[in-house]
C-alpha cells in the first residue's frame, strides 16, 4: 500500500536541522533532541564551577525556612511571575537555590543573620566576592534601589544581589569571610581589612555611636580601624562582634548589657578592645555566640564562656545570671567544637559525643527542656549502629532555638525550635524536634548557616 503523500514529504526539524521522514517521526525526534540539549547543558555548567577552585566543591546551595522576608533568595516565593502563582511564606524542606547555577557563581562561605543571607560567591574572574539577600531595613546588605523606581530603597532583597565594598583596590582584593548579626553584617578582605555595615546603636559594626542615626537606605560601609592586621575569623553575635587574630586573640565590640563582650564592664562599646580574663595567653580558635551567651574554644580543647546565664548556660562556672569576664568552663572532655544558642549550648568532643546544656529543646527527648550539666545525645540518634558503627559528627553549628550536626558521611541531622520551618523536616504539624533528626538535602551537606528561622546548606553533588 503506498503511503501518504504527507507522510513521504521530507521535514526539517527546526531544533536540529534534520531531514526527517514523517509528521510523527519529526515530533519525535525533535522532542528528543530537545531533551538531549537541557540536559547536555548541566553537566557543562558543573565542569565550568569545576575549574574555578581545587578546593572541595560546594557547587550547590539549598535553602529552607522563612521564605517571606527573600532571606532564601528564591525571588519566585514572593514575587509573582504568573496568575497562577501562589505566594509562599515558608519552605518547609530544602529547596535548591537556583541563582548560583544560572549565574555561573559557586558558593565559597555562608551566613545568616535575623531574616537575610549573606553569601561568598566566585564567579568566572575567579574572584570571590559578597552578596546578600532577605532583610535590608537596617541596611546591613547595603544600600540597593529598585531598579523599576529609582526613588525607592529596598528594604527587603527577594535575590542575591552584589553588595560592593568601598575597596581601594576591587581589582586585586577579595572577600575572605563573612558574619551576621541581628542586623548588621561584617565583612573581612584578604588585602584591605575588616568592613561593617547595618545598624550601629551599640557599636557593633566597630564605629562611632551617632544618636538617632537612621540606618534605613543609609550608604555607610565602615572600614573597622584599630584592629591588628592579622584578623582571620570574625563572629556576630545578636549586637556585638568579635575579630579573632591569627595567634588566637579576641578583639570585641557592641552591646555589653550581658556582658557578651567580655570586657568586664556592662556598656556598649564601639571601639573593638582586646578580651581578657581566662582566655589571655590561650590561643582561641573558635567562638560562637548567636545570642548573648558566648562559648569559646583554645586550641588545647578547653572550654571558655561568658555573657548571659539566664538559662543556666554557664551554671557551671557562676551562679549569677551575667558573666561579663571570659571564665573557663571546667568540663571533662575535650572540645572540638562550641555552639552557643538563645538559650542553649552544645559541644562537640575529641570522642564526636554531642553535650547539650541550657534551656528548651535541647535534643535528648521531650522530657527533658532544662539542665545545667552537659547531657549527652545518644550517638545512634546521628546514625551511628552496628551496621555503620564509624559514623561520627563531623561539624556542630546553631540559630537561635536550634541545631544542626553534619556527619562524616556529609549528612546532616537537625533539632529544636521549628520556627517557621527552619528545620527542613516537611510534616504537615510542623513540630518541634526534640531529638536529632536527619534531613534529607539531595546531595552531600558541606557547610550548614543557621539563623533565627531559616537556614542555608552549602553542598555538592553526589559522588
Amino acid at each position: 500500500m503506498l503511503k501518504s503523500k504527507v507522510a513521504q514529504e521530507l521535514l526539517t526539524c527546526v531544533s536540529c536541522g534534520m531531514k526527517l521522514r514523517g509528521v510523527g517521526t519529526a515530533r519525535i525526534v525533535h522532542r528528543t533532541y530537545s531533551r538531549w540539549v537541557k540536559s547536555s547543558e548541566r553537566p557543562k555548567i558543573r565542569k565550568d564551577l569545576n575549574e574555578l577552585d581545587n578546593a572541595p566543591k560546594a557547587e550547590r546551595v539549598y535553602v529552607w525556612g522563612c521564605a517571606a522576608t527573600g532571606a532564601l533568595g528564591i525571588s519566585s516565593y514572593v514575587r509573582y511571575q504568573d496568575k497562577k502563582q501562589k505566594y509562599l511564606a515558608q519552605m518547609n524542606r530544602p529547596a535548591r537555590l537556583r541563582f548560583l547555577l544560572e549565574h555561573n557563581l559557586v558558593a565559597k562561605s555562608i551566613d545568616c543573620g535575623y531574616g537575610f543571607t549573606a553569601l561568598i560567591l566566585k564567579g568566572g574572574d575567579k574572584k570571590c566576592k559578597l552578596y546578600g539577600c532577605g532583610i535590608n531595613t537596617d541596611s546591613q546588605l547595603g544600600f540597593h534601589k529598585s531598579s523599576q523606581r529609582p526613588d525607592m530603597v529596598l528594604d527587603y532583597i527577594t535575590e542575591p544581589v552584589l553588595i560592593p565594598l568601598p575597596l581601594e583596590n576591587p581589582e586585586s582584593t577579595e572577600v575572605v569571610g563573612v558574619s551576621c548579626g541581628r542586623a548588621h553584617t561584617v565583612v573581612i578582605t584578604d588585602k584591605e581589612g575588616v568592613f561593617s555595615l547595618g545598624h550601629n546603636a551599640y557599636g557593633q559594626c566597630g564605629r562611632r555611636i551617632v544618636e538617632g542615626e537612621i540606618y534605613r537606605g543609609s550608604q555607610i560601609i565602615n572600614r573597622v580601624e584599630d584592629l591588628p592586621n592579622d584578623i582571620i575569623k570574625v563572629i556576630c553575635g545578636q549586637d556585638h562582634t568579635f575579630f579573632l587574630t591569627s595567634g588566637g586573640q579576641v578583639y570585641s565590640c557592641g552591646l555589653g548589657a550581658d556582658g557578651q563582650t567580655g570586657l568586664q564592664h556592662y556598656h556598649s562599646e564601639w571601639r573593638p578592645s582586646l578580651v581578657r580574663g581566662d582566655i589571655e595567653g590561650e590561643r582561641i580558635v573558635q567562638i560562637s555566640s548567636k545570642g548573648d551567651c558566648v562559648l569559646a574554644l583554645s586550641e588545647r580543647g578547653d572550654l571558655f564562656g561568658w555573657g548571659n546565664s539566664e538559662y543556666g548556660q554557664l551554671s557551671m562556672i557562676t551562679d549569677e545570671t551575667q558573666v561579663s569576664v571570659p571564665r573557663n568552663i571546667p568540663l571533662h572532655h575535650c572540645v572540638i567544637q562550641v555552639a552557643a544558642a538563645g538559650s542553649k549550648c552544645a559541644v562537640l568532643t575529641d570522642e564526636r559525643d554531642v553535650l547539650v546544656w541550657g534551656f528548651g529543646t535541647l535534643g535528648v527527648g521531650p522530657n527533658v527542656t532544662s539542665s545545667t550539666t552537659p547531657q549527652v545525645i545518644p550517638p545512634t540518634l546521628f546514625g551511628r549502629n552496628e551496621l555503620a558503627p564509624d559514623k561520627l559528627v563531623k561539624d556542630l553549628t546553631c540559630g537561635i532555638n536550634h541545631f544542626a550536626a553534619t556527619t562524616n558521611d556529609h549528612e546532616m541531622y537537625v533539632w529544636g525550635k521549628n520556627q517557621k520551618g527552619c528545620l527542613g523536616i516537611y510534616v504537615s504539624q510542623r513540630l518541634d524536634q526534640s531529638y536529632p533528626f536527619r534531613v534529607s538535602v539531595p546531595a552531600e551537606v558541606v557547610k550548614v548557616a543557621c539563623g533565627v528561622d531559616h537556614t542555608v546548606a552549602m553542598c555538592r553533588a553526589f559522588s
